[in-house]
């Protein structure tokens, strides 16, 4: 009795189980007849047949449940596990998913439900795609990252001129992966790209001007840039060469070291080239022998900037053209004699040209007594001679105004005398030929001759302010020139007293006429003035007016001044006496031609 109570009630207790087992044996055929109710079935026909005590029997139904509790509590106690597993797993995909929003900068992102709902494998179902669209984006934006900086961090080794950092990459903050970072890094990137190009331009620059340098001073291009860097060769890529401080500053050096070197060379050049061509002058060097140096004497006026030919300034051409001035220098001293005569025949005709009288044969003979004795150096005798040169032109240049006007002065005293011919021709109004254009040139002469005055007012003004600042007299020819303004004075004044006395005797003349005609009844012919000849020439004896023909002279004796050409020799001249004066016409032009007597000059 009692152990079928204890079977009846492990039946109830395992009816649950049995239930459970009947659901699922109908749900999986594959279980056959082997169900809970049918084995405890089974195990007490086994009982029975066996004789098992009531004692046993309970014991092991018991054990039996006691196993099935087991069991039980295994399951829940594994589902209860893998429950907390499934809540930990949302909870970190929660986090990671606040996590990596975070770090890419996103306030949210698309599919992530607002207010997620259903069970836990559902809630995780639907943020793991999110996950790994974000795990996705993450990896991209690290690797943008990193490229932005590995190209920061080699322009960077460039400028700095470090290029060992191909190897190491830059470390990504994970932490801040947001475009705005990721936007400050392109910027940076974006200047250091800038930077650098304007960097390399200036590289290029500086390597075409040292290509450009080297070239015209005869340099080796590629050993000169190499030596600042390796990488500056041709063979190298454009993106591949230096562009650190370093190397800028080193080019910049070099590009002002070679500058410096073609300016001196240029100097050299343009010295040895002044002294080339002072020299062939000198020898009177023929031109196919010059040509030799054209390349030399090209570059005479040229700045350093203009000399662009490869090879202009290279050291053996230098040298060529220092040889040259060499042989040259000992061939001058050879010719000593001759280019010391030649350079006095320079300095004969500047002061030829300025009227200056000197006396050529005696510093011809100085100059051979100098060169025969051998107590000067010829470099110091023509540095001697070029200095007397130089004076002579500076003193020609200060006497140039005043000469200017003398010969203007001249020119209108020629044309003052040609107009006392043309006044006492009596034919000059007849239709002759030519008449017009003498008629013509005795206009501009009267104008020319009432400029005389002033313009001996001004010579005399000009040549007393010349003397004062020189201390010396101002001479023409040997002559003093205002001794020849006031010979040309007083002639002037003593041609208008004689024109007065004429005027005088032409009166008195034509009153005794007047009263022969009244006592007489007739009145005699005049008599008619001799013609001086053609008019159209200038007179051989320098014009009745005593003007002077191209020179003058103060001694009596002497019937001509003397003034020098340019081969040295003397020019005799004839002038006008200083008593003649010359009987004109009565003519209205006359007067014009000499109104106001002229002031003798003290």
């Amino acid at each position: 009795m009692y152990v079928n109570d204890i079977t009846l009630s492990f039946t109830r207790r395992l009816g649950c189980l049995g239930t459970s087992m009947a659901v699922t044996e109908a749900q999986n055929p594959l279980l056959g007849e082997n169900t809970c109710g049918s084995l405890l079935k089974k195990l007490q026909e086994i009982w029975d047949e066996v004789g098992e005590s009531d004692e046993q029997r309970d014991k092991m139904l018991l054990q039996l449940e006691q196993e099935c509790l087991d069991v039980y509590k295994r399951k829940v106690e594994q589902a209860a596990k893998s429950r907390a597993q499934l809540l930990q797993a949302l909870s970190d995909a929660k986090l990671e998913l606040s996590s990596l929003l975070s770090a890419l900068g996103e306030k949210s992102f698309a599919g992530i439900p607002e207010n997620p709902s259903g069970t836990i494998k559902e809630q995780l179902a639907a943020i793991a795609p999110v996950l790994e669209q974000l795990w996705q984006q993450k990896e991209e934006r690290i690797k943008e990252f990193s490229d932005v900086q590995s190209q920061i961090q080699q322009i960077c080794g460039e400028i700095a001129g470090n290029l060992n950092l191909d190897d190491v990459s830059p470390a990504v903050d994970e932490s801040d992966l947001s475009l705005k970072k990721l936007d400050e890094y392109q910027s940076e990137l974006q200047e250091l790209q800038k930077e650098k190009s304007e960097r390399l331009h200036k590289v290029l620059e500086f390597v075409s001007t040292v290509h450009d340098l080297c070239a015209v001073l005869g340099m080796d291009f590629f050993s000169t840039v190499t030596e600042v860097h390796p990488s500056l060769n041709d063979s190298t890529g454009v993106q591949s060469k230096s562009i650190s401080n370093d190397t800028l500053a080193r080019l910049a050096k070099t590009v002002l070291t070679l500058k410096e070197d073609k300016k001196q060379r240029l100097d050299k050049l343009q010295e040895l080239a002044s002294q080339l061509i002072d020299l062939w002058n000198l020898m009177d060097t023929h031109p196919e022998e010059r040509s030799l140096f054209d390349h030399v004497t090209c570059n005479m006026s040229a700045s350093v900037d203009e000399v662009t030919v490869p090879g202009a300034l290279a050291l053996d051409l230098i040298e060529q053209a220092e040889v040259e001035v060499e042989r040259l220098d000992q061939l001058k001293a050879s010719r000593m004699k001759e280019i010391a005569f030649k350079k006095q025949a320079e300095l004969e005709e500047i002061f030829a040209r300025a009227h200056v009288e000197i006396d050529p044969d005696a510093a011809r003979e100085k100059i051979m007594e100098l060169i025969d004795s051998g107590n000067v150096e010829p470099a110091e005798l023509l540095a001697d001679m070029d200095n007397q040169i130089a004076k002579a032109k500076e003193e020609a240049l200060s006497r140039k105004d005043i000469l200017d006007k003398v010969e203007k002065w001249m020119s209108a005293c020629e044309e003052e005398s040609w107009l006392e011919d043309y006044n006492r021709d009596d034919n000059r109004y007849n239709a002759s030929r030519g008449a017009h254009l003498n008629l013509k040139r005795a206009e501009k002469a009267r104008i020319l001759v009432n400029k005389i005055p002033a313009l001996v007012d001004t010579l005399v003004a000009k040549t007393r302010a010349w003397e004062e600042d020189h201390g010396m007299s101002f001479t023409y020819d040997g002559v003093p020139l205002l001794a020849m303004l006031d010979e040309y004075a007083m002639l002037r004044h003593e041609r208008e007293e004689e024109k007065r006395r004429m005027r005088d005797q032409k009166k008195h003349h034509e009153q005794r006429n007047t009263e022969q005609e009244a006592i007489f009844g007739s009145r005699p012919s005049p008599g008619r003035p001799v013609s001086s000849g053609k008019v159209g020439g200038t007179r051989a004896n320098g014009g009745a007016n005593g003007t002077p023909n191209r020179r003058l002279s103060l001694n009596a004796h002497q019937n001509g001044s003397r003034s020098t050409t340019k081969d040295g020799k003397r020019d005799i001249r004839p002038v006008a006496p200083v008593n003649y004066v010359a009987i004109s016409k009565e003519d209205d032009a006359s007067h014009v031609s000499g109104t106001e007597p002229i002031p003798a000059s003290p």
